[in-house]
């Protein structure tokens, strides 16, 4: 049995160890995406998972900083496209904070799906949701969408993942 260390660290040293050690959980990454006062909106998150089967629930979480959750939010219905490992460079301008709005979109391509939100082009799969409820957690929201319509594009394809501050995908299993 190992003995742990008990005396209580500062705040700022939790934190650290806190990124330090969570970063080496692999994530996938997603963009959610909606149509806000006619334009395009999107962020990145690597915080998605799957809440409840029945009824179908999903769960996002923002960052409370973020400008465009608020928009996609008030939109009252979202898109979850999860990138596939070939789309490192769609994840990386949908994450940067200097191209907001539809200029974020310039480059991606992407048709309306059946709720009108974006499904950019080449992800794994999508699922679109209506807005449902938001809870408060720390520095981010816990966002909750009822999945309408989920749909696998490609099911062969791998996932871009999300590992100790870098990007990659899965070797062979």
């Amino acid at each position: 049995m190992q003995d742990h260390p008990s005396a209580r660290k500062s705040e700022e040293e939790v934190k650290k160890d806190f990124r330090q050690t969570l970063g080496n959980f692999c994530s996938g990454i997603v963009v959610a995406t909606a149509i806000h006062a006619d334009a395009p909106v999107a962020f990145v998150a690597q915080s998605f998972f799957s809440l409840s089967l029945s009824p179908p629930l999903i769960g996002i979480c923002p960052a409370k900083t973020s400008s465009s959750w608020p928009k996609i939010r008030d939109s009252g219905q979202f898109c979850i496209n999860i990138l596939a490992a070939s789309q490192r460079d769609v994840c990386v301008t949908m994450a940067s904070s200097g191209a907001n709005g539809p200029n974020k979109f310039a480059n991606v391509k992407w048709s309306q799906g059946g709720n009108g939100a974006p499904v950019i082009e080449g992800v794994l799969a999508y699922v679109e949701c209506d807005w449902l409820a938001e809870h408060d957690a720390g520095d981010h929201t816990i966002a909750v969408g009822r999945a309408r319509e989920v749909v696998t594009l490609e099911p062969d394809a791998k996932p871009l993942l999300y590992f100790q501050s870098g990007y990659g995908t899965f070797g062979d299993l």
